[in-house]
């Protein structure tokens, strides 16, 4: 495989140094490319961003934020020795539901920290790396390699097996047809990317799209409001907002979506975090602030909704899962 000769910190054996930590580039949110030559589309899975770490047939995967989440999932730590020496990859860790990646599913493996536990899970909700791009490879760095260049040593390293695969890359296709697919194969959407764009660690970039089926959005909470009724003692709503130049802005509240595990889940979490002014920038609106308990701004969850009121609110939003990979200071309005 012929590599670019990049310069670069090397170790004994005179290969660049793969770099302790690196934040991967995103995608910015926007419309298919209409006309445009020089784009390339991937499918939009729905789970969590890993880079994949590999040395001397050793794995380490970090999430976007750098957390060391690789004790979560235990079956992917054989990709080290199945990748060759020295590799660091970026892609996605997603759980099937009938074929398809389903974000509840992952529900239950990404939070998990004990070794014992995530063995036991492997077997029952087995995880899958998607491996969408190479950053490193054999001693050279490739992050000003562009696109298109990356995806062919990618494709050339053939790691494909149960717990990870390369999934296809398209070029020569309308953007429009392939977005059809997606919704028919009942994936999130697509993501263009340019086959000229090198990789831009921590930046979301115009050369990386991201083109979604459904509404979705991450949110920070910022408090919640006591249930009724079954859910008496338990969470009724979440108050949630996004960031802005003025800081934390009020976006609504988002009461269904929970299931009994999950309330349990997060009425932990927040019972943590509780604190006695509202986070939020600006009031909120009396009848959601009334009896509302106010919490630390630092907990990510990613809802499902119908569309943005004119007020900035979201309408008719469903809880999809907490994000522990995201951090709230780069949650922005998206759709």
């Amino acid at each position: 495989m012929n590599f670019p000769d990049v310069p670069g910190p090397a170790d004994t054996a005179g290969r660049a140094r793969l770099p302790s930590k690196l934040s991967p580039m995103l995608a910015t949110p926007g419309v298919p490319p209409r006309g445009e030559a020089g784009w390339a589309y991937e499918m939009k899975w729905d789970g969590v961003r890993a880079l994949a770490f590999i040395e001397d047939g050793q794995l380490r995967l970090a999430s976007r934020t750098g957390r060391d989440i690789t004790v979560a999932y235990p079956e992917l730590t054989a990709l080290g020795r199945a990748a060759g020496t020295q590799l660091l990859l970026d892609g996605e860790v997603v759980a099937f539901d009938d074929g398809r990646p389903s974000f509840a599913q992952l529900q239950q493996r990404m939070h998990v920290t004990s070794a014992v536990q995530a063995a036991r899970l492997s077997g029952q909700v087995p995880a899958c790396y998607l491996i969408f791009d190479v950053l490193h490879a054999d001693g050279h760095p490739l992050l000003d390699q562009p696109y298109a260049r990356r995806r062919e040593l990618l494709e050339a390293l053939d790691l494909n097996d149960v717990s990870w695969q390369i999934p296809p890359s398209f070029t020569g296709y309308a953007a429009e047809d392939l977005l059809v697919v997606s919704r028919e194969q009942g994936l999130e959407g697509i993501v263009a990317k340019r086959l000229d764009s090198p990789y831009r660690p921590g930046r979301r970039s115009g050369e990386w799209r991201k083109i979604k089926n459904v509404l979705r959005q991450e949110v920070v909470v910022g408090g919640w409001r006591r249930g009724e009724g079954e859910r008496t003692g338990q969470i009724g709503s979440l108050l949630v907002g996004v960031q802005s130049p003025a800081g934390l802005v009020y976006a609504g509240h988002v009461g269904t979506g929970f299931t009994r595990q999950t309330l349990q889940l997060l009425g932990d979490r927040l019972a943590a975090r509780q604190q006695p002014a509202s986070p939020f920038a600006g009031e909120v609106p009396r009848e959601h602030a009334r009896g509302a308990v106010w919490v630390r701004a630092d907990l990510v969850i990613d809802v499902a909704f119908a569309v943005w009121t004119p007020e900035g609110r979201l309408r008719a939003a469903s809880y999809q899962g907490l994000r522990d990979d995201k951090d709230p200071a780069d949650v922005i309005r998206e759709t």
